[in-house]
């Protein structure tokens, strides 16, 4: 998929390097994210999903 998106970033006249770094880093940044929810204790998930109750 990074493939596609860098084939037409390419083509657009004056793009450097940190729109695709910028974009690198949003991505990562939600996949680690999900990765770190999905794996979470289900008391911690409780504990956080009560908070704004409490």
């Amino acid at each position: 998929m990074l493939k596609f998106i860098k084939q037409y970033a390419e083509k657009i006249e004056g793009i450097s390097v940190y729109p695709i770094l910028a974009q690198f880093i949003f991505i990562t940044f939600f996949i680690l994210m999900l990765i770190y929810v999905f794996r979470m204790k289900k008391e911690n998930l409780d504990e956080l999903k009560n908070l704004p109750l409490d």
